[in-house]
Order: structure tokens, then sequence, then C-alpha cells
């Protein structure tokens, strides 16, 4: 149907007054609405990166960003980890970029890309990483489709070794802010979603797939945080959320998640040392989370 321009007859400076009212961009005759967990925006007062002391710059997404910890061959969501800048015992001796956040996905429907759930497993979706600031991270994935969603992002799985040294920073240290656990300053002491959605169970049937996918698990108080929205849980290459919040999955082939979750970060290893072992590569629950890499 072809459409007649019709002549609006509001004076400039009144329509001008009326378009930032309504604060809408209709593309065709489609309305775009932005999902509340994929919007740009922490749900905190304390906005990603808050507190920084040195020299910062604005990048194109909105987020602040320290201009020490960019590099011009790393896109503006990753930062630069150069092992050089490290301690003499880190794992990696190289430069690698890596997400500046925990990865959310976006899925390839009719020509365009949209948010994808972060409560929802992306087996069978054609979904891409992206990293972005306050958002609330994809989990419910398992190793095979986080590796399939940065490569499809042109990136990859950031390997055992980068991820620690990223999180250690240039010190070494044990957390991302240093070598003492602090309370909160990361979100590793959550609530147990599971017992709250499920009190009568308990043993298998408490642990079981159906259960620990489960999509109500992380929308329920106290659990899954936005990006970003613990400002200090920063290493000092500038990545956020290296610890606590979710499980990162790692680049080996048997299956490895690293910096544990918003219920533990010291079972397996206190903070940066963290590491789970335990699941094969096809295996993906409510705490399962990834971020991606790319060479430098």
């Amino acid at each position: 149907m072809r459409l007649q321009r019709v002549p609006c007859r509001l004076p400039l400076r009144a329509r001008t007054r009326w378009l930032a009212a309504v604060g809408v961009f209709v593309f065709g005759a489609a309305l775009v609405v932005t999902p509340s967990y994929a919007r740009g925006k922490s749900d905190s007062k304390t906005k990603p990166g808050a507190g920084k002391s040195d020299k910062e710059s604005k990048s194109s997404d909105g987020t602040k960003a320290k201009s020490s910890s960019r590099h011009r061959g790393c896109p503006k969501e990753m930062v630069l980890v150069d092992a050089s800048k490290g301690p003499a015992t880190a794992r990696f001796h190289g430069r690698v970029c890596i997400d500046k956040w925990e990865a959310s996905l976006v899925e390839k429907k009719g020509g365009a890309w949209v948010a994808f759930s972060p409560y929802e497993n992306p087996a069978g979706k054609t979904v891409k990483a992206v990293s972005r600031a306050g958002v609330v991270p994809q989990a419910y994935v398992s190793k095979n489709d986080a590796e399939a969603a940065c490569q499809a992002a042109g990136k990859r799985l950031c390997a055992e070794a980068e991820w620690v040294t990223a999180c250690e920073g240039k010190k070494g240290t044990t957390f991302p802010y240093g070598n003492d656990r602090k309370d909160a300053v990361c979100n590793d002491n959550g609530k147990a979603p599971l017992a709250t959605l499920y009190p009568k169970l308990s043993g298998p049937d408490l642990y079981g797939a159906q259960t620990m996918n489960d999509p109500r698990l992380n929308q329920q108080p106290g659990t899954v945080s936005k990006t970003g929205r613990h400002g200090k849980c920063k290493s000092s290459f500038g990545a956020y959320d290296l610890v606590g919040n979710l499980h990162e999955w790692v680049d080996d082939p048997n299956g490895t998640f690293r910096g544990g979750y918003y219920l533990d970060t010291a079972q397996n290893g206190d903070g940066c040392h963290y590491r789970t072992d335990a699941h094969d590569v096809a295996y993906h629950d409510y705490s399962t989370g990834f971020r991606c890499c790319k060479d430098g």
C-alpha cells in the first residue's frame, strides 16, 4: 500500500517538543521495544565502573572506560590484556582482547538481530554474543553454544590462561580487586533460587536438568546481577564480573568454567582460581555463562 505524505501543520518548535515527549522511534509500521533485561541501564544507582580516579573516556555505548584499558586493535566492548604488564608468574604471555562484560545474546529473526532471553537455553537458535553494560548476562548456556555464539561475533572463547591472567590483573591477585576477599564487591553472596522455588525437593530431584534450567531461577531477587552493576568487581585490565555473577566457560574441550557464580566463589578455589571441570561441553544450567576473547 502506498502511503501518502501529509504535511505537518505544527510549528517546528511545537513538533520538536511533541517528538521529545513521545520518545519512541517507528520503523515502517513496527514499534521497536527493548526487553527490560536487554536495556543498557544498570539496576543500581552505582554506575558500571563508578569510582575511577584516573582519566576516563566515554565509549559509544554510553559507558565509561579507562582510556588506558583500551587498545587500538580491540573493539570498543573489549579491553586489552597485555601479559607483559602483568606478573612474571602469569600463565599467559601474549596479548589478547577480552570482553569487558559477561556475554549476552542476540538472535537472528526476520533479517534483524533482536535480544535473546538470558533465562532460556539458546540451543538450536541462530544467536551471536554481545558484550554490553547494564544488561542481564546470558545463563543456561553450554560450552558448545557459547563457543558458537563467540564465533558468530567474530570472536572465540578465551583460553583458560588468558581468562586467569585477565582476572588476576597486572599484579597477579587472587581477586580482581586484590588478594583479600571483600564482602559485596563482587556478586558472590546471593540467594539460592532452587530452595525458593522448590522447597519440598531434595537430592537428585532438586538438582535434575529440568529444575536446574528453570527460567524462573535467575529472575528471583538476589540472584544474577546486570553487567557492571558491581562497579568495583573489575580487574586492573578493565574487565568486570570475572568473579561471581555467572560461571564462565573457557576453551577446554573437556569442559571447564571459571570464576564461580553468585552463590559460590570459594568451593573450587578462591576468586580468580575458582575452577570447575565436572561437566562436559554440552552441560548447562542457570549458573553457566561466558565471555569472549579475540586476538589482540
